[in-house]
């Protein structure tokens, strides 16, 4: 099952709930015992895949584990990103109360990759295939290099982040193999609320791609 997730919604239930989960509340309304594959931090958006059975939760956490799962992200990011893609390899570690960061020896290797999808007066939207999958790998690279992901409460100038209406991080593709062995793409493409801010900091700018012009619209999926 894929859903697109929308921001301000725990994938699970937290530790000290403060709203309902992704999977709790798809569980309840259909009935179904789900199985979780991976997670997508609260406050951002985007496609979660979720097995609906065992034989399928063995062959997503087999693909996760082996990184043979391909994701990408939008970001869009405080300043103007100097040239048009790159990669970010900088060991991450957990430091206290769930807060990530730059560790270079006791760190975990963690490697994100990005390529600029426009520049705007004071922020640059990122496409950013993420290598590995360390818990807010995207936002603590991106903040290790001066480009703080825009509304990112935990990560940048709180005062000035607290001015943006959300996080603007969106998990707009994954691709995976099926348990038959048969190729998944699935995209969700960026909620209103996203295009909404978007707009606000890049006037003029438009849609993401051709074909699609924001706005919310259903999860696409595609199998080879």
């Amino acid at each position: 099952m894929a859903v697109a997730k929308p921001e301000g919604v725990a994938t699970i239930p937290e530790r000290r709930p403060t709203g309902e989960s992704l999977v709790a509340t798809l569980a309840d309304r259909l009935g179904l015992r789900l199985f979780v594959v991976h997670r997508l931090d609260k406050a951002a958006s985007g496609v979660v895949v979720l097995a609906k059975n065992a034989e399928s939760h063995r062959c997503l956490n087999d693909q996760f584990a082996a990184r043979k799962v391909d994701k990408e992200y939008l970001a869009l990011v405080h300043g103007r990103v100097a040239g048009d893609a790159g990669e970010i390899d900088l060991p991450l570690r957990q430091f206290g109360s769930g807060r990530m960061g730059v560790d270079r020896q006791r760190g975990k290797p963690s490697l994100s990759r990005y390529r600029v999808l426009r520049r705007c007066a004071g922020a640059t939207l990122l496409s950013v295939p993420l290598i590995t999958g360390r818990r807010h790998q995207i936002r603590v690279h991106l903040y290790a290099t001066g480009h703080p992901i825009i509304g990112d409460l935990r990560y940048g100038d709180i005062g000035r982040q607290r001015t943006f209406s959300r996080l603007m991080l969106h998990a707009y593709r994954i691709a995976f193999k099926l348990p038959s062995g048969r190729s998944c793409e699935i995209m969700a493409p960026p909620p209103a609320s996203f295009m909404r801010l978007f707009g606000q900091l890049c006037p003029g700018e438009g849609g993401l791609d051709d074909g699609w012009s924001g706005g919310p619209v259903p999860v696409v999926q595609r199998n080879g």
